[in-house]
């Protein structure tokens, strides 16, 4: 086994990759720079191992931070062959995943440094939209590299010993570490939202494999497929009973039942993720009112409104998928906006860049109704007025302007008890039932829930070719 390989950055490298498949690329550069004593200093790989191997067979690139060089710090040298693999992958169309256990700038280098560091910077916006970029954080992430991993598309972070922020904990006015440590990996998924996977380092490690094998490998890969082993007619007879966790929902319709979630920890009132259908990768989004652990106990329920992190968390992933062309399902159960002070502050904002996000997708879309589907809520989880190109709703789907007997309220204020009741039932069947929306062709066909399978693979498989052409412009400014 080489040196590079003994290494804890090396030995990573080698559990991300298939076997014997890693090449490097640059292993004999060290610093350059010779001021502060440094050119006494060893600076073997110059403190990052970069080069390419596979994952179940598809071409990555590989970075990965070596912690016993200077601390794995960033000098002009080390970001420069960052900078390096950045253009191989987007010349050969393949995905970058960056190891990260760094303290952040190499002082020593002072300006040459930064403007190396600001070169990545640059990459990897150019790189945006055009390969998938990961990051994987194992130890320090402090600083200007915090941004590093926001620039990416999922971040994945060691539960225990990785710590990630731009500021530490203790250099914040008024708190301190063991009050609130805001560069946990708890803190960064949970409150943050920029981190979408924790776990041990042979957790994430395994779970960035399923993952990468999950998604195409540049915008323009269309042969992102797997054979699909799973009855593409196959019944999900549990699934009415999935409208409040819809994570379960999702894992009972796709191949196999497999589900990769992403920012599970993050505005848990809205799922995201990935699942595989007849083979292909699709993108969900759906709301979710209840939380069921693996003994199937509840341990969390909300309202099923959107909240102003859930319309954040679902904007990115949409626009994630419209990028590398990954259609989109939603599944939608929700009556309103959260009602809160500190919701109230984004909550325009947010619902904004998610309604933005599903009009301005060009991919295949479409919508289950599961549940309730009212007022300006429904429009912003990609009704058929905001772009859906398929609707289905199950047979006791409500979809309107608002629950029946509120309405019922407002337009008989002032009646009695029975009045408003009898209105009610009358408004919900006239207005609010699925049927009436199928008859007004917001919805395209009543489904049974256990068809819901068969019923979207068949929508996503008549989308495949889909085009769709848009008014010329630089871009949306939303």
């Amino acid at each position: 086994m080489s040196s590079t390989a003994k290494s804890l950055a090396g030995k990573r490298i080698y559990s991300l990759l298939d076997e014997n498949s890693f090449v490097e690329i640059g292993g004999c550069v060290t610093a350059r720079n010779t001021d502060f004593n440094l050119s006494e200093k060893e600076t073997p790989a110059d403190g990052v191992i970069t080069g390419y191997g596979v994952i179940d067979g598809s071409l990555v690139y590989v970075y990965s931070q070596d912690a016993s060089v200077l601390n794995g710090s960033i000098g002009e040298m080390h970001a420069k062959k960052i900078v390096h693999l950045y253009d191989l992958a987007m010349k050969t169309g393949a995905p970058v995943i960056g190891l990260i256990d760094c303290a952040g700038f190499r002082l020593q280098e002072a300006t040459d440094a930064l403007n190396a560091f600001g070169e990545i910077y640059t990459k990897q916006v150019m790189a945006s939209g055009v390969i998938p970029q990961i990051t994987g954080i194992f130890g320090n992430c402090g600083g200007g590299l915090a941004v590093v991993p926001a620039l990416t598309d999922f971040t994945f972070m060691e539960k225990d010993k990785a710590r990630l922020f731009v500021n530490s904990p203790n250099a914040l006015e008024g708190n301190d570490g063991s009050k609130c440590d805001t560069s946990s990996a708890q803190y960064q998924s949970q409150n943050a939202g920029l981190v979408d996977v924790l776990g041990s380092e042979e957790e994430i490690l395994a779970q960035m494999r399923q993952l990468v094998s999950m998604l195409p490998s540049n915008y323009e890969d269309n042969s992102a497929y797997t054979e699909c082993s799973d009855d593409l007619n196959r019944v999900c007879p549990e699934m009415a009973n999935c409208v409040g966790d819809t994570s379960i929902a999702l894992s009972q319709i796709a191949d196999n039942n497999e589900f990769f979630e992403v920012k599970a920890e993050y505005a848990k009132d809205m799922v995201t993720g990935f699942i595989r259908l007849n083979g292909a990768t699709v993108g969900c989004v759906a709301n979710r009112s209840e939380i069921y652990n693996e003994e199937g106990e509840k341990t969390e329920s909300f309202d099923n409104v959107l909240s102003a992190r859930g319309c954040k968390k679902a904007a990115q992933f949409v626009k994630f998928c419209d990028a590398f062309e990954i259609p989109v399902l939603t599944l939608t159960n929700v009556k309103g906006y959260k009602a809160t002070k500190c919701s109230e502050a984004n909550m325009a904002r947010n619902a904004a860049e998610l309604t933005n996000a599903f009009i301005s997708a060009t991919i295949p879309k479409v919508n289950v109704i599961i549940g309730e589907a009212f007022g300006s809520a429904y429009l912003t989880m990609n009704s058929k007025s905001t772009g859906a190109d398929m609707v289905y709703a199950w047979p006791s789907a409500q979809i309107g302007m608002m629950d029946a007997k509120l309405a019922a309220k407002i337009m008989y204020a002032g009646s009695d008890v029975q009045t408003i009741n009898e209105k009610a039932a009358e408004y919900a069947m006239l207005q609010s039932s699925a049927l009436s929306a199928a008859k007004r062709g917001y919805v395209d066909t009543i489904i049974e829930p256990l068809d819901t399978r068969k019923y979207v693979i068949g929508a996503f498989e008549m989308l495949f070719t889909k085009r769709e052409n848009r008014p010329d412009k630089k871009h949306g400014t939303v």
